[in-house]
């Protein structure tokens, strides 16, 4: 099976091919250009290289959140219209889960942490035992000061993954000296992970339905939130 991942959560983008387990070709780009010039560009030249045509795609896989939010939902359009023409199967992956699986350990605890501005982080913990990965925790938002809580009685090497990485180890290493920064091209989301994370999905008998398949932000928007905020504030009407 031909399987095409896209990776745009963050600030770089990334499309990945895997024919069955293996991997055959990625491409990255970190150019600070917007995702929606670039994916869709990015995808039909990898698949061009790897001598395939986008007919010969049977699947895709794309990394459905937490992250930018402009950034979900360009992958996330990208996927589903490619994927709609033909009704492919459509594997819609954690982006924390993505990146802890790309990260490559074979022991360890992993902490993937992505920039959430106002003090928080999205954020999943793994174990891995012998290049097995368990999920310690969902993904969510929080506290940087919430994460130390948890995080400051490691005794054995804690693994930072994600665009969140730097701030965490900068904020926390005092309190907990088990973090451990990888090398940067380990450390950031990239289609790989989410390929990765897909088989996961494919080996345990996921069904995937790509109509059904939307973005996992987390939380509200910016936008969002000062709304809500508005609705609270307007005054009660009296009878």
């Amino acid at each position: 099976m031909n399987l095409l991942c896209l990776e745009t959560s963050a600030k770089a983008a990334s499309v990945a091919l895997f024919r069955d387990a293996e991997l055959v070709g990625e491409s990255y780009q970190n150019a600070g250009l917007t995702h929606s010039r670039t994916i869709l560009l990015m995808a039909e030249q990898l698949l061009q290289q790897c001598d395939l045509s986008a007919a010969q795609v049977e699947a895709l896989a794309v990394a459905a959140g937490p992250g930018s939010f402009t950034g979900v939902r360009i992958g996330m359009a990208a996927a589903k219209g490619f994927a709609w023409g033909r009704q492919l199967p459509l594997y819609g992956v954690s982006t924390l889960e993505s990146m802890a699986r790309g990260l490559g350990l074979a022991q360890g605890e992993i902490c993937a942490v992505m920039d959430a501005r106002r003090n928080q982080v999205y954020n999943a913990r793994f174990y891995v035992n012998q290049g097995r990965l368990e999920r310690l925790c969902p993904d969510r938002a929080i506290a940087l000061e919430e994460l130390k809580k948890e995080l400051e009685s490691a005794e054995n090497s804690v693994f930072l993954v994600g665009d969140g990485s730097i701030l965490c180890y900068n904020t926390l290493k005092g309190a907990v000296p088990a973090l451990v920064l990888p090398p940067a091209h380990r450390m950031h989301q990239r289609a790989v992970g989410v390929g990765l994370a897909a088989l996961a999905q494919i080996a345990a008998g996921v069904q995937p339905d790509a109509a059904a398949l939307t973005p996992n932000y987390l939380r509200l928007s910016q936008a969002e939130r000062e709304k809500a905020e508005r609705e609270r504030a307007k005054p009660s009407s009296a009878f």
